[in-house]
C-alpha cells in the first residue's frame, strides 16, 4: 500500500502536484503582505503542502475548533478559496479524461474541502486520524 501511495504522489507531482502547490504559495505570499492576514498566508502554505503530496494524507476536523474558525473560514472563501476551488474542479475534470488520471482526479476533489475552508482542520497521516502530519 505505501508503495502505491508513493507511485500516486509521484505521478500526481508531475501532471498536477506542482502547480496547484504554486497557487498555494501565490495566494499565501498575497495573504502575508498584511499584517492582518498572515494566518491566512500560513493556511495557505500549509495547503500547499498537502496539495503537492495528497496521497496517504487525509483532511480531520480538529477537535475544539470554535465560531473563529468560522470567521475566518468566510473571509478565507471570499479572498482566496473560490479560486482555489476552481483550480481543483478544473484539474479534475482534465484528468479524469484518462483512466490512469481518474485517482488524480479524485485527489483533486477531495482537496476541495481544505480549499473552502482550511480553519479548524487538520492534514493527518491515514490511519492516524489524531496524529497531525509532520515535514
Amino acid at each position: 500500500m505505501a508503495l502505491l501511495r508513493l507511485i500516486l504522489n509521484i505521478i500526481w507531482l508531475f501532471v498536477a502536484g506542482f502547480w496547484l502547490a504554486v497557487g498555494y504559495v501565490i495566494a499565501g505570499l498575497i495573504c502575508c503582505l498584511l499584517i492582518v492576514t498572515i494566518p491566512f498566508g500560513i493556511a495557505s502554505f500549509r495547503m500547499a503542502s498537502y496539495a503537492i503530496w495528497p496521497f496517504g494524507r487525509d483532511l480531520v476536523r480538529r477537535p475544539g475548533a470554535g465560531g473563529g474558525t468560522t470567521v475566518m473560514n468566510v473571509i478565507w472563501l471570499i479572498v482566496a478559496g473560490w479560486w482555489l476551488t476552481i483550480g481543483h474542479i478544473t484539474t479534475a475534470l482534465a484528468l479524469a479524461i484518462t483512466i490512469i488520471g481518474i485517482p488524480m482526479a479524485w485527489a483533486s476533489l477531495k482537496m476541495i474541502p481544505v480549499a473552502l475552508a482550511p480553519f479548524g482542520n487538520e492534514i493527518v497521516r491515514v490511519g492516524h486520524p489524531r496524529e497531525p502530519w509532520q515535514f
